[in-house]
């Protein structure tokens, strides 16, 4: 068993779920109470489509396999992944808190009866239109991606990378079409995916490491 966990103690990140969840869902329980409604003129100007449902959807899966594909494959690129989505759920977790928000675009009416619509139907029962800014499906959907492009193996293969950015990209034009999501919801997602890019991915912190780790010289105490 020590071995076993000591192999897999990694897995001490999913604590982070008893963190977060209640905390989401405390915010949703606020869904009646006053918000700030986020709209900007191009919302209206984008059509509903609910066929994007399904990339919405393979949202949840997307996350969810990169985090375990990583688990297993690497321990670092892993721990670069989950500080990429904590960081930023918590920063929405926050936002959310001070500043309560949601928005008035979902249509009263489908312009057409299907299976995309009726899925759509769940999606609107089961999600509030609170807690939108910024989109995490757009900020983890970058978190995803980035961490499939930074993979010693999954980034080599223009094939899979492609295939991972056309998800992300996909994904992240289904919040809007399926009125999921303000234009404005979207952008500081992923304002926020880029400032976790360079913190995480693109900065270089062994000189600070270094800095911490030597001894300091009888001149500098």
């Amino acid at each position: 068993m020590q071995k076993l966990f000591q192999k897999y103690r990694h897995a001490l990140v999913l604590l982070y779920g008893f963190f977060y969840m209640p905390w989401f869902m405390w915010l949703e329980s606020r869904a009646n109470l006053p918000y700030h409604v986020i709209h900007v003129r191009l919302d209206d100007m984008i059509p509903f489509v609910e066929y994007f449902i399904v990339p919405y959807l393979l949202w949840f899966a997307y996350v969810a396999a990169v985090f375990v594909y990583l688990f297993f494959r690497n321990r670092r690129d892993f721990y670069q992944y989950c500080i990429f989505l904590c960081a930023g759920m918590t920063l929405f977790l926050i936002i959310s808190t001070v500043y309560p928000n949601g928005h008035l675009l979902r249509p009263n009416t489908f312009p057409r009866n299907n299976i995309f619509t009726f899925a759509v139907q769940l999606l609107y029962q089961a999600d509030t239109a609170t807690n939108i800014f910024p989109s995490l499906h757009v900020f983890n959907s970058i978190a995803a991606h980035r961490a499939v492009a930074n993979d010693a193996v999954l980034g080599k293969n223009r094939l899979i990378r492609s295939a991972s950015f056309i998800l992300m990209t996909s994904i992240i034009l289904a919040t809007v079409f399926l009125k999921q999501h303000s234009v404005l919801d979207v952008i500081a997602g992923i304002l926020l995916g880029v400032v976790m890019d360079q913190l995480v991915y693109r900065t270089d912190y062994s000189a600070v490491r270094n800095g911490w780790g030597r001894k300091r010289k009888p001149e500098e105490a």
